[in-house]
This record gives C-alpha cells, structure tokens and sequence, in this order.
C-alpha cells in the first residue's frame, strides 16, 4: 500500500496488530505529524462509531417521545369533546394545534438524528465494510468527508424536509383521526345537522363565525397535506438504513453521491452540499522548498507555475494546489514555515476530480 492509500485509507491494513508475525513491523498511519499504528487508529474508530451510535439512539428516542405526546393528547382531546354532549368542539382545535407544536418538535429532533446517524452510515458503508472486502481500504474521500462534517457540522436535511418526513411517517394517521373527529363533532353534536350550512355555523368559536373557523381549519389541513406531499422524496436521508449502492438504468449509483447532487427548487433551503474543495495558489520564491513540503507532509500534487510581478516586473514561482476544507491550515502552516514572504490565495474550487478527490469517471 502506497503513502497515498495509507493518507486516504486512514490505516485500515488486514491483519495489522494480529500477531501473526512479530518479526515484521506494524505498519504506520501517518497524516499531518501524527503517527498512529493501524491498530491503534481502528481503535480509535471504534469508539468514535459507538458514541455516535450512542448520541443518535439519544436522539431517535427523544423521537418517540414527541410521538407519544400527540398521540396521548389526542385521546384526552377525544373524550372531553365526545364525552358529552355539551363538549365544545374548540377542544379538538386546541389538539390540532397542540400536535402541530409536536410536529415541529420531532422535525427539528430528526435533523438532530439525521446528523449523527448520518455520521454512522458513512463509517458503515465506506470504513468498515470496506475493511472485510480487497482492496481493504476505504474510498479516498471518505475522511474528508467525515472529518469535514466534524469541524463544520450542518444538519443533512431541510427544516420543511423534516416536518414533511415526520408527518408522513407518524402524523398522518393523527391529523386525519383529528379531522375526521372534529367533522363529525360539527356533524352529529348535539343532533345531526340537517344541511352543510347549519354544520359550518356550528364551528363558531365566540365571536368568530362558523364559517370563517371552518375555512380556516380547511385551508390549515390543505397546506398541512401540501407540506408533506410536496416535501416526498426531496432526498434520501443518509441515516436511514439504505443501500450503499442501487441500481438505475442499469449502473449502479452511490445513492450519498446523489444526494450531495444539487436537485431543483423543491429541496426548500436544504442546507446540505457536496464537501468544499478549494485550489490554493501559493507566490513563493522558495518553491522547491515549499513544494516538497506540501509532498512530503500532505500527500498532495503541486504544479508550478511561472509568474511575474506586475508592480516589480520580478519573477515569481506559483505552486497551485487543490484541497479539501480540511486541509487549507496545513497547507499555510507549510508556506509560512518555509517561506514568511510568500502570498497565498485560496479560492473555491466547482469540482476537484482525480485522484485523492473525486474519480474522474465518476459521473459517468
């Protein structure tokens, strides 16, 4: 295994720290001036892979407990309306408010979930079942994906993408009980009504008409049923328990790759993106120096360029540079150190392909 495959594999070597043969030394994982052995390093990734299995178990039973809430309120809300007749249908208005309120709740909980379940499907499917298959290494960028979402952490999924996956999921069946409840309250209490127009004045709450509270409580369940159906399908949560690959016209797709794919209008604010990848260029008149630093320490390709200052009509060397989000510190940190007077830019960078990045065929 090569220095390149050590940096992005994160050490997973078969068979290191086994004891199979003690004559031969364990290999090194090595990335930014830490040394780790690989026994070491997978067991570092071990406990990492519990706690955030630990944390989004926290979050998935906080969950429940929204979903408990609503639907224990709702049977309370039940029977004070219909156990008597003189039960006031604002009762089961209050509920519907009260379960949205719960809605809410769960949405903003699941981005929770989906941020640390997120963080265990990826170490699933590109760390460990990586190791149990040759070539016994992870994808290249599975590090710097996760390392990313450590240092700058954003929820996976949308504010209205969460509330629409919630109310499908669990709400449904309670809005639509709510619904139907409160209909038939106006319906049948405290005698059936004999046409439309006496029901809809039965939904008066004090001064409020009844036809005014019933259209509101139409327009309430339309937008409520809109939210969840056009909120179907936006993106395929990461955390949930999918395949690391499907099939599509008949290829295989990464289906986390096509999630980071930007997708039309409907994602709704969704904040999530593909990992920033940047291009440093750095002016030095150390450039061999600079350059093999940036080799040596980072495992990263350099190419200089020839350059001249407008202002002193000097050549200068450009060395450019592709990164990650995660590495920009270090590359500063190895200009500063060998060359004070160097001018470094980093710019935002569409698509990085090759290799330590991206595959160059991997969109087709």
């Amino acid at each position: 295994m090569d220095d390149e495959q050590m940096r992005a594999g994160g050490g997973a070597f078969p068979g290191a720290g086994s004891g199979e043969d003690e004559t031969i030394p364990e290999p090194v994982w090595t990335y930014r001036g830490y040394k780790l052995r690989a026994s070491e390093f997978s067991t570092a990734m071990v406990h990492f892979f519990r706690a955030e299995i630990s944390r989004a178990n926290v979050w998935r039973q906080r969950l429940d407990a929204t979903t408990n809430w609503a639907v224990v309120t709702t049977g309370a809300a039940l029977s004070l309306s219909f156990g008597q007749v003189e039960g006031h249908h604002a009762v089961l208005i209050l509920n519907t408010l009260l379960i949205t309120m719960f809605l809410v709740i769960e949405a903003r909980r699941y981005r929770y979930y989906e941020l640390f379940a997120s963080r265990v499907r990826l170490m699933e499917t590109d760390f460990f079942a990586a190791m149990l298959v040759p070539p016994f290494s992870p994808s290249p960028d599975w590090a710097e994906s996760l390392a990313e979402n450590l240092l700058q952490p954003h929820f996976p999924i949308s504010v209205w993408e969460a509330i629409g996956r919630r109310f499908r999921r669990n709400y449904l069946y309670i809005f639509v009980i709510m619904g139907m409840a409160w209909f038939a309250k106006l319906w049948l209490h405290p005698v059936q009504a004999s046409s439309l127009a006496e029901m809809t004045q039965r939904a008066a709450i004090g001064s409020l008409p009844g036809e005014m509270v019933f259209g509101m409580g139409v327009l309430f369940y339309v937008t409520i049923f809109t939210v969840g159906l056009l909120t179907y399908r936006l993106q395929q949560a990461t955390g949930e328990v999918l395949p690391r690959y499907g099939v599509a016209n008949g290829n295989l797709k990464d289906p986390t790759v096509e999630m980071l794919r930007p997708r039309s209008w409907r994602a709704w604010f969704r904040p999530s993106e593909q990992r920033r990848q940047l291009l440093a260029l750095a002016i030095t008149d150390r450039p061999q120096d600079v350059g093999q630093g940036v080799l040596d320490e980072m495992k990263r390709g350099v190419t200089e360029l020839s350059g001249r200052g407008m202002f002193t009509g000097k050549a200068h060397s450009v060395l450019m540079c592709a990164l990650t989000v995660t590495e920009v510190a270090h590359f500063k940190s190895i200009v500063d150190a060998r060359d004070p007077n160097a001018f470094v830019v980093v710019t935002p960078a569409q698509e990085v392909l090759g290799k330590g990045f991206m595959p160059l065929g991997n969109d087709k």
